[in-house]
């Protein structure tokens, strides 16, 4: 055989890591900045400095609130708010004007999608999907504001254990194996 031809070598099989494989080596750990509820349909936020949430309203208080389905409660990263209001050429937004329930800096809930977060001691929640922007947005953030939010509008979650949050309290990935629950 000449010596330029050379026998194929089978592929060497290279395992990357998922993202889900990334998250647990080093594991993100957010805060829970701010809490809203709508008292009634198209209402303005009302801030809170706790809420509880259970498994058949999500927040209570919240006009949104019932059992079940893939949106009791709504999150959005602080660090979208700065992005959403840098695109309109302004301060960050106002976490009301977002219309989400809770705003969480320090975590990337885009990457947390099919995935639990346990939020203070009590509370857990399945990231359920992308909560994208409805029209609303024109009217609460101006001509804009709908594609402003286009891509940082948040997450959706269901309830899957209640308690009680309060601003401050920590966000992390819950992995039922390794972390205790009561």
């Amino acid at each position: 055989m000449p010596r330029w031809f050379k026998q194929k070598q089978k592929p060497v099989s290279v395992k990357f890591p998922t993202l889900k494989d990334l998250q647990q080596y080093v594991p993100q750990t957010g805060r829970l900045d701010w809490i809203g509820k709508r008292p009634e349909k198209k209402s303005p936020l009302v801030p809170c400095l706790s809420a509880t949430i259970t498994l058949d309203e999500g927040i209570v208080g919240d006009h949104y609130s019932r059992k079940g389905g893939k949106r009791q409660v709504t999150l959005i990263q602080a660090e979208h708010l700065h992005t959403i209001g840098a695109i309109l050429n302004r301060e960050p937004i106002d976490p009301g004007l977002a219309r989400r329930n809770l705003v969480v800096s320090g975590i990337n809930l885009l990457s947390l999608i099919k995935q639990q977060v346990q939020i203070g001691a009590e509370v857990i929640l399945e990231i359920t999907g992308n909560c994208h922007p409805c029209s609303r947005m024109e009217e609460n953030l101006g001509d804009g504001g709908y594609a402003a939010m286009r891509g940082h509008g948040g997450v959706t979650a269901r309830v899957v254990h209640g308690g009680t949050i309060q601003q401050g309290d920590p966000v992390r990935i819950f992995e039922p194996k390794t972390q205790a629950h009561a």
